[in-house]
């Protein structure tokens, strides 16, 4: 991941609904949801969450897919593990560190419902 991706994915997190919408996904896993779902999740009007989700995924950290007539958001996990691993790149001066490991899809199952 480069510094102009890392600064457009830091930007599209740092609006609160935006930060909300991506932390919902994260927890859905790989099943992913669909806008009516998240819609009522967090209380937003469609037009907002459509706009709210189309920066995220410019910023490539949603990924869409069609399922009949309903469209699948899903947090895109590489990308997430890519930022993450920008931001802590050179942690610690290099040194072995306590530093949280990168999220497994594998994990996504064993997550339990958070509040966003």
């Amino acid at each position: 991941m480069d510094e102009a991706q890392v600064i457009r994915a830091l930007g599209a997190l740092a609006q609160e609904t935006r930060l909300r919408l991506f932390r919902l996904l994260v927890v859905a896993g790989p099943q992913g949801l669909t806008p009516g779902s998240m819609a009522e999740t967090l209380g937003a009007s469609g037009t907002v969450l459509s706009f709210h989700l189309k920066e995220l995924h410019a910023a490539g950290l949603v990924q869409v897919q069609r399922q009949g007539r309903h469209q699948i958001y899903r947090a895109a996990i590489t990308p997430m593990n890519e930022l993450l691993s920008y931001l802590t790149a050179h942690c610690c001066q290099g040194q072995p560190c306590m530093a949280t490991p990168l999220l497994d899809c594998t994990d996504c199952a064993s997550s339990t419902k958070k509040e966003f």
